[in-house]
């Protein structure tokens, strides 16, 4: 037989004090005297006792707790970007709950659906698409606030979510811009799949050909963000009739597959290729010669979610049906890139 729960009467009786009285402490209420919380707390560390989490999620209203999606976990990125979401999250009393969708759209609106059964209070998303009709269907209706993190949602799933995303543009335009000063021409640049941070890389490349006057001779190559894409598109960017002569990759996964292919040639970086990366990982310090990127804070993306949500929720209050509604506006945050120049860019080698 499972042993029995402690009650929060047991604990009143113990303390010597009303049950209203433990009940203040335990929901932190100021109007409680150290005496008093001395004393309920000594008694709840005796006994053991385990707050009602569902009984009092169901009194307040909330869960205190978040459900953040992901598009995937394995990448070093969105694990930073989870990281710095939960710890403001705890900090401020709630618990975060994370799925993975592997890169799958269809995961992506199970998981939303998952977390509104399950009644969380916000959903921060890091989607894997930007245009999947049930994710649009689930969160036009969604009654809980929403963050974005580096996605943007057309229609009214956009319009009623806030966004925290980072200026791509500006940090590809200076790492493009690095090359095109070095004397590169033909640039190749490896994307993800077509989402807000590929539209806005390439954006910064055009600018950097745009603001010196130079005939576009770059090549895009764009699939899904796995090192499978990254090695593919660096095979077909040197087996061109006019081969490119620095690569950017567009996320440090697709890094990996270009790196590969590289060394299978026994090409040197830095002498016979330039390359930049998007996002700062160990690889790109510890490699051989260390490689550029266009880094930014990954940490502070899911912080400052996290707070854009926070900020919501605080803003809530009940309708005439009694469901919680925020009062606050979406609000964008945007977060700044930067270029990082390293030894992977030199001129080309066919510069004399």
């Amino acid at each position: 037989m499972a042993p029995q729960r402690t009650n929060m009467r047991e604990v009143a009786d113990l303390a010597g004090v009303a049950m209203s009285s433990v009940s203040r402490v335990l929901s932190g209420h100021p109007d409680v005297s150290p005496a008093m919380r001395q004393r309920v707390m000594a008694a709840v560390e005796s006994l053991g006792y385990q707050p009602d989490m569902l009984a009092q999620s169901l009194r307040r209203k909330e869960t205190r707790s978040v459900g953040f999606v992901v598009s995937d976990i394995s990448n070093p990125l969105q694990s930073q970007i989870a990281l710095g979401a939960e710890t403001a999250l705890r900090a401020k009393g709630y618990s975060m709950l994370l799925t993975n969708s592997e890169n799958d759209p269809a995961l992506d609106s199970a998981h939303i659906r998952l977390f509104q059964q399950r009644r969380v209070d916000g959903l921060l998303l890091s989607l894997a698409a930007e245009d999947d009709p049930q994710t649009f269907s689930l969160l036009s209706s969604a009654a809980t606030p929403i963050v974005l993190i580096d996605r943007e949602l057309r229609g009214e799933a956009g319009r009623r979510a806030s966004s925290v995303l980072s200026d791509h543009r500006t940090g590809m335009r200076d790492a493009v811009g690095h090359l095109l000063d070095l004397g590169h021409r033909r640039v190749g640049l490896i994307l993800g799949q077509p989402m807000r941070f590929s539209r806005e890389r390439l954006e910064g490349l055009k600018d950097a050909y745009a603001a010196r006057g130079l005939q576009p001779l770059y090549t895009v190559v764009e699939g899904q963000l796995e090192p499978r894409h990254g090695r593919a598109a660096t095979q077909a960017l040197l087996d061109a009739a006019e081969p490119a002569t620095a690569i950017v990759a567009g996320g440090n996964q697709l890094l990996n597959g270009a790196l590969a292919e590289i060394q299978q040639r026994g090409l040197r970086v830095g002498a016979d290729l330039s390359l930049v990366s998007c996002d700062e990982i160990s690889l790109t310090q510890l490699y051989q010669p260390p490689i550029a990127v266009v880094r930014r804070d990954t940490r502070a993306l899911g912080r400052h979610a996290a707070e854009l949500l926070l900020s919501q929720l605080e803003a809530q209050e009940e309708d005439d049906q009694g469901r919680k509604r925020t009062t606050r506006e979406p609000e964008v945050v945007l977060l700044p890139t930067e270029f990082v120049a390293r030894p992977s860019c030199a001129p080309p080698a066919d510069a004399a």
